[in-house]
């Protein structure tokens, strides 16, 4: 069992307000029908646990949670050798949350990496029609 809540009907947001993939993801979610709560990364720091929640509910790596090719990650981390593990990987995320590759979104049970802000489409249902309004029928 996680310890990272999830609601049927609320969409969580993890994000950096300190990323522009972050402000702008941020503002698709909130353009939604649904409940959002929207954490920052920058100002909400996670656990390591809830770093390895996520990263095992995207089968994927803590690694390859990380924008390695980020100015921050570049100028710190890629010398040649270098071997970083699951500790390494979380302190790199704390320090710096805009390193992250994306947004985390959790709907439900499920959870995705949303790499662009447009990607959020991609996993909501129908119901999001406030994200593209229909014009007016003209009789």
């Amino acid at each position: 069992m996680g310890i990272i809540s999830k609601h049927k009907n609320k969409i969580k947001l993890y994000y950096s307000s300190n990323s522009s993939l972050g402000k702008q993801t941020l503002a698709y979610v909130t353009a939604s029908k649904k409940d959002v709560l929207a954490i920052d990364l920058s100002k909400t720091k996670l656990t390591g646990t809830q770093w390895i929640e996520i990263a095992e509910a995207l089968h994927t790596p803590l690694s390859s949670l990380v924008n390695q090719k980020h100015p921050y990650f570049t100028q710190n981390y890629t010398e040649k050798g270098i071997h970083l593990g699951n500790e390494d990987w979380i302190k790199v995320l704390h320090k710096n949350p805009e390193v992250l590759k994306g947004s985390i979104l959790i709907v439900d049970n499920s959870f995705y990496l949303l790499e662009t802000p447009t990607d959020f489409l991609k996993h909501m249902e129908p119901d999001t029609a406030a994200l593209h309004p229909q014009k007016p029928h003209e009789d």
